[in-house]
């Protein structure tokens, strides 16, 4: 059974910062070289690609909005995926989901992967 749980979310102004964390937990992680990534989903909105990270860490990508704000990065030794996010604005505010798939290239499509958080609730306020 292949579990994230992500942590970390809450309520910030406008240009504050917050550490999201995602720890994985199962089998897969042991036995596969996992990429990992962030999505993350406002209201009466679609799901959408934030950033992802390959398994060593040598490949990041995000998407246009976050670049230079946000930053991906993982500890293998303890399963968990981290993502610092600085300047917030109002338009970050969405639920944060922490997803894995069972080889090491990274993805922007969250069909692409296999195993997904329940989300940690992010909130700027203007």
């Amino acid at each position: 059974q292949v579990q994230l749980v992500e942590s970390g979310g809450g309520l910030v102004q406008a240009g504050g910062s917050l550490r999201l964390s995602c720890v994985g937990s199962g089998r897969v992680f042991s036995t596969n070289a996992v990429a990992m990534g962030w999505f993350r989903q406002a209201p009466g909105k679609e799901r959408e690609f934030v950033c992802a990270i390959s398994w060593s860490g040598s490949t990041t990508d995000y998407t246009d909005s976050v670049k230079g704000r946000f930053t991906i990065s993982r500890d293998n030794v303890k399963n968990t995926l981290y993502l610092q996010i600085d300047s917030l604005k109002p338009e970050d505010t969405a639920v944060y989901y922490c997803a894995a798939r069972r080889i090491s290239i990274t993805s922007q499509r969250a069909d692409d992967y296999d195993y997904w958080g329940q989300g940690t609730q992010v909130t700027v306020s203007s």
